[in-house]
């Protein structure tokens, strides 16, 4: 029994606790196609290897599972959650303090709106790559700043290289960032760890924010930015859409039962779709622009 990863440092240091927690035999490392702006060729390779049954899992990054399941697989579980916020890696130690007009290196359109809707001084550089290469133009001096994924910097032991984490007033994150998804043929959840794996409340709140997803019609491309959290048996979920330049963006919040999830957050989609979120994205998506 294998577990399918992506190849990169980050995947495969989030992949092998899981192959360990399921007793695994190992991991099946799969490469990923070089195709800029195309997210889901980060899953299409790993699911593959789980339907043609050279591995009974995959494990993925929750933010770049699209919002559709593939038929044939589904979500076996959703281990504990780590720290959703983005972070700030350069001078300062809060957005204040941010010097003026500094380079941000991100590709991710939801980072940009949501940086320039607060800061419209700041400029925007698109860099790609993994952690160890946007880190490594940062020292070079190609940027001022980049802002990342904290549970990515802390999988790979490198969270201390964060000044600051932005609050989830400024930045909501992508959805089911910081989420692990631990995906299997139908039919297969039991026999591929479900019960040993999942974290309820972790479940729950991915279950939410994807249904936003699917409700606006958006992708891991879109400059979307959503967070739920639970407290008790109530549900909060909060949802961001915005022009890239942050010169447009609507934002709402939606509390409901934690027991139904996916209506709690159909229920913040359809609002958002009221207020303009979907003709947002459609201007967005036709300005292009870059993946989150």
């Amino acid at each position: 029994m294998k577990v399918a990863t992506r190849s990169s440092p980050l995947a495969l240091a989030q992949a092998r606790p899981v192959a360990e927690a399921l007793g695994a035999t190992g991991l099946l490392e799969i490469e990923t196609d070089r195709e800029p702006g195309d997210k889901e060729r980060f899953v299409r390779g790993v699911e593959a290897a789980v339907l043609d049954g050279r591995a009974l899992a995959g494990v993925h990054s929750a933010k770049d599972l699209p919002g559709r399941m593939t038929t044939g697989l589904t979500i076996a579980a959703v281990p504990t959650r780590e720290d959703a916020r983005d972070v700030w890696l350069g001078p300062g130690s809060s957005l204040n303090e941010v010097p003026q007009g500094a380079v941000v290196g991100t590709a991710s359109l939801r980072r940009r709106s949501q940086l320039l809707a607060l800061r419209p001084d700041l400029r925007m550089a698109e860099i790609r790559g993994n952690v160890d290469t946007r880190i490594r133009k940062l020292r070079e001096g190609k940027v001022d700043g980049l802002v990342l994924a904290m549970a990515g910097l802390k999988r790979l032991g490198r969270a201390d290289e964060a000044a600051f984490a932005f609050d989830l007033e400024q930045m909501l994150p992508a959805a089911g960032q910081g989420a692990l998804v631990v995906q299997c043929r139908d039919g297969d959840e039991e026999e591929s760890g479900r019960s040993a794996l999942n974290d309820f409340v972790s479940e729950r709140r991915l279950l939410a924010e994807r249904a936003v997803v699917t409700g606006l019609g958006a992708d891991c491309s879109s400059p979307l930015g959503i967070y739920a959290r639970i407290q008790g048996d109530g549900l909060r979920i909060d949802g961001y859409v915005g022009l890239a330049d942050g010169s447009q963006w609507i934002r709402d919040t939606v509390e409901g039962s934690s027991a139904y999830p996916e209506a709690v957050g159909a229920e913040l989609a359809s609002r958002m779709v009221a207020a303009g979120a979907r003709e947002l994205l459609d201007r967005a998506a036709d300005e292009g622009g870059a993946a989150s």
